[in-house]
Formats: structure tokens, sequence, C-alpha cells
């Protein structure tokens, strides 16, 4: 499709800006590709999508291109260039220049499909834990992790029934599929700006995934409780835990970074969620004054998110073994500092957006360990990109006995 773009030369340089952002000044690539978009007005929604998908899949892939352009990786323009054209082989089987070789790029590829870090497109040492932590398992969820992931929408149920928004998507001309096990989960069947669409800018529903959206569900949140949401973040489960309340009890949504409240408060009001209350925690006497007061509590902790990869694989070129050491240590910081907040018979959820038993269920029988006469573990859940079609997540009911 580029090839036949009448800005193909605008759009290239554009892309190589992109990845500059991505790679050289460590954005995300949903904001470098903002930082483009911006720029350019003229090019239609057809024209982003088709963009954003060879940014991701370019950054998805970024080892083993360069593999098979026989380089080091570099961020000098022309490079770059040449990177996109090696995508366009990879992904379409097809060369857009001379100077790329057909068989030789498909002798390449043939020579890693047992070299599972450069095929899959992962650093040595994810790949090293992949293996150790997940043993044969490791192998179909890290190719699953570099697919394109679903677009999942979950209905704002203050606002709006999960048939309802199907009817109104249609009308929008968005074709969707009921997700099982999840009520308000819709699989969207067409690509597009959803941020566009009347029903969105209503706050009929929120982009969600699945996996995300199961957490608030296992919590069990109930009308009238008062929960305390500690790592609230911009309040995707926040918003989520209102709607399953029907707007009845409380919740406390809390967290250190006040831009992210700020964007939760924003979401609040557009979503129509009154039963939150915002506390930023600026001190210990934040959350102190709250101990045994909580009939749920949500630990939705910092982690790796390498369960996110489909939809931020930049993460596996940003992440390093000191940062995964210490969100693990973060991790067991906050399941002690956060658990008393919990009332007597109380239940909270630890959860992260990880694929690693090491963030997950092993933090879950370190903490039974030493709590074993306060605490006890109802039930727990993992959700796989490979057999799940989601993200990759784990979550643990525990009570407070």
């Amino acid at each position: 499709m580029v090839a036949k773009l009448k800005t193909k030369d605008s759009i290239y340089d554009e892309m190589t800006n992109a990845l500059y952002m991505v790679f050289e000044e460590d954005i995300y690539v949903s904001k470098a590709l903002m930082n483009i978009f911006k720029n350019h007005k003229e090019w239609n929604d057809k024209e982003k999508g088709y963009i954003s998908d060879i940014i991701y899949d370019i950054v998805r892939y970024w080892r083993l291109l360069w593999y098979l352009l026989k380089k080091s990786p570099s961020l000098k323009k022309n490079d770059l260039l040449q990177l996109i054209d090696v995508f366009i082989f990879y992904k379409e089987k097809r060369t857009s220049h001379r100077h790329l070789n057909y068989n030789d790029l498909k002798n390449s590829l043939y020579l890693v499909k047992d070299a599972r870090a450069i095929r899959e497109s992962i650093p040595d040492w994810l790949d090293s834990i992949g293996i150790n932590e997940l043993g044969k398992h490791w192998d179909p969820i890290i190719k699953a992790l570099n697919k394109k992931p679903s677009i999942v929408i979950r209905t704002n149920t203050l606002k709006c029934t999960t048939e309802k928004l199907v009817t109104l998507l249609e009308h929008e001309g968005i074709y969707s599929e009921k997700k099982e096990n999840a009520k308000d989960a819709l699989v969207l069947k067409e690509e597009g700006n959803i941020f566009r669409l009347e029903s969105f800018q209503r706050g009929f529903f929120e982009q969600q995934s699945y996996s995300s959206q199961m957490v608030s569900i296992f919590l069990d949140a109930k009308p009238g409780m008062r929960i305390i949401d500690v790592c609230a973040g911009e309040g995707s489960k926040t918003l989520h835990l209102a709607a399953l309340m029907e707007n009845k009890g409380k919740i406390i949504a809390m967290d250190t970074a006040e831009w992210k409240l700020k964007e939760l408060k924003r979401r609040a009001v557009k979503a129509g969620a009154e039963n939150i209350e915002i506390r930023s925690i600026d001190s210990s006497k934040a959350y102190k004054r709250l101990k045994g007061s909580a009939d749920r509590l949500l630990l939705d902790v910092p982690c790796s998110g390498l369960g996110t990869l489909r939809r931020n694989p930049d993460i596996k070129w940003k992440l390093t073994l000191l940062d995964l050491k210490r969100l693990k240590e973060l991790q067991k910081e906050l399941l002690e500092r956060y658990s008393n907040l919990l009332k007597k018979g109380g239940q909270m959820v630890y959860s992260v957006c990880s694929i690693l038993p090491s963030e997950g269920e092993k933090q879950i029988k370190d903490f039974l360990e030493i709590h074993k006469n306060d605490f006890r573990l109802i039930k727990e859940k993992r959700y796989w990109p490979d057999t799940d079609d989601t993200d990759g997540f784990y979550m643990a009911l525990i009570e407070h006995i």
C-alpha cells in the first residue's frame, strides 16, 4: 500500500522520525505516532492506520529486521529507510527496492527458524528468563505476544447497556461481538479511530483489554461497598469498579502520580462515575489513616508489563534486568504496605499484567507464607496471550482473616 500512496516520501520520512523518537528519545510508540499525525492533517484514517501498523511491527521485530539487513541497529535516516523496506519484504514477501536481494533475505529467514530470540525478536536476557520461568510454554507465549491485538472495549453501564452500544456502534459503521465471560466486553471487527466516534465522546465505552476488565470482576465489587484502589493510575479499572457498584458506595482512588489522578478525574466526569474520591499519596499519612477500613482493596501494582507486548512492543527494548529486579522489590513492598487497609473479612485482588510467575504466583506465595495467620488465598487466575487471546495477566483474590 505504501508504494501506492501519493505522499510516499513524506510518509517514509515521518516513519523514520517516529522510530527515532521511540529508540533515541525513549518515547512510547503511541505517543510518537500522535506526534507525527498531528503534523499531517491531510492523512486519512486508512493511511494513519497503515502507518501505525508498520511502526508497531518494526518496533515489534526490531532485532529480527536488523539481522535480515545484516547491520547493527542504527538510527541514521538511510539505515531506517532500508529497514522499512526489509520490513515490507518480511510482511508482504516482496521487495520494493533493487538493493534488497529477495533470495538472500529468504535464506536469512530460514536460518533463524530455530533461533528463538532472533526469530521472535527479543533480548537474550528476556529469552533466558522466559524459558527459566515458563519452560516449554514460553515458545507459544512469546509467539502470541508478537501478534497484533484485537481491539476490545468495555461498555460503560453507567450510561449505556451493551446491547444498546452494539446497535449504536453499527450505526457508526463499527461491528462488534461479545466476549465470553465478560458481559460488558466487546471485540471490534473493524479497525478505525474509535476515539472520534460519538458513542465514545458521550462516554458510552472505554477501550480496555479483556483480561484487564476481568480484574475488577475478580474483585467482586458490590454496590454500597467501600473500596480502595491504591495504584489507580489513569483509572481504567477504577471506572469499571464504579460501574459495577452502580455509583453506590465509595471508591478511594489513590496514586503517587498527580498527572495520572488528574486524568482519572477527567475520565470519571465523562463516564458519569460519581462515587470516586481521588487522593494523592504524598506521604504515609495518606494511607495510614485508612487502616482496616476497606471492604475491598485493589492492588494493581507496577510491573514489567510483559503481558502487554502485543499492544506495547517497545517495552521489551526499554525494560532492563535491573528494572525487573526493582519492580519485584516494589511489588513485595506494596503488598506489605497496603494489605492492612483491609477490614477483617475484607478481600483484596493483587494483579499484574505480566506473564512471569516471579511477578505473580511467587509474590503471593511469599506474602502468604509470611502472613499465613492473617490472610488466605481464595483463588487465583491466569490469562495467557496464546490460549486466551488477550494480555497476559495474573490475579489473586485474598481474604483478611
